[in-house]
């Protein structure tokens, strides 16, 4: 094995653990992946990539169904929604170079994590509301739209849902974590078939990756469950900052 596909794969393990318990792991994962193969072409990375996620994903919220009560009536209509997305998104990505939205995406992490500091209760009890039809609706399509912009883009993707499933249905940030891994791993499932379709995908590593992503996603999960969502909003609040530092950083050099 070499040292590049070691680190790959201690960058899956860790971004399985950060991302099980409040997204964010593609933060830890892809800059791996472009760091050890820098020749290779970006979306057969990004494939590689979205192997690994599923699994980690996938991984995370069958240990949270085990432990916690997800509303399925709520959230498998969010996940198909992101679904069918997030191909429509890809696709776009093939029209429109999304480097031109990259100054965008910290201006909305900055916006959540302001709002998640403002409202200093946020997310700490589970009062769920607005689960009707009118409201599966509602989420279904926020949905739609944060998996539009992971087939097109993605960072913060997961972020995003958790906020989504807090502010409009009441969970707190445990459930709303657990919730956001199925429309994850959706979102995951439908770029996945998209490269796997076009060939672009690392088999042999994306599995290895797999691996280990969803191994570390069962310690994410199981430390998230522990703790409690007082934790788990601590490393929300953690990861958005990440991701308003390096996302920044990203846009600024993308700049002409």
């Amino acid at each position: 094995m070499t040292i590049e596909i070691a680190l790959v794969l201690l960058a899956a393990f860790g971004a399985g653990i950060v991302d099980a318990m409040a997204g964010g792991g593609g933060l830890i994962q892809l800059p791996a992946l472009f760091a050890a193969f820098p020749t290779t072409p970006h979306p057969t990375l990004l494939g590689t990539g979205k192997l690994a996620g599923l699994a980690g994903t996938t991984s995370a919220f069958l240990r949270y169904r085990r432990h916690v009560r997800i509303d399925l009536r709520l959230v498998v209509p969010a996940a198909a929604a992101a679904f069918g997305a997030a191909i429509a998104g890809a696709w776009i990505a093939t029209r429109i170079a999304p480097d031109r939205f990259r100054l965008l995406v910290p201006v909305l992490l900055v916006l959540v994590l302001v709002y998640t500091l403002a409202q200093r209760d946020l997310g700490l009890a589970h009062q769920p509301r607005g689960t009707g039809r009118r409201g599966r609706a509602l989420g279904a399509a926020g949905a739609g739209v944060i998996g539009l912009y992971d087939g097109f883009f993605g960072p913060g993707t997961g972020s995003f849902l958790v906020l989504l499933f807090v502010r409009g249905f009441g969970l707190d940030f445990l459930h709303a974590s657990a919730s956001a891994k199925l429309v994850n791993a959706a979102a995951n499932a439908a770029a996945l078939l998209l490269f796997a379709t076009t060939g672009e995908i690392f088999w042999l590593l994306g599995s290895g990756m797999a691996v280990a992503n969803a191994a570390g996603a069962q310690i994410g999960s199981h430390v998230a469950l522990r703790r409690g969502s007082a934790f788990v909003r601590g490393v929300f609040l953690l990861v958005v900052g990440t991701l308003i530092a390096k996302t920044a950083w990203d846009a600024v050099g993308s700049l002409p």
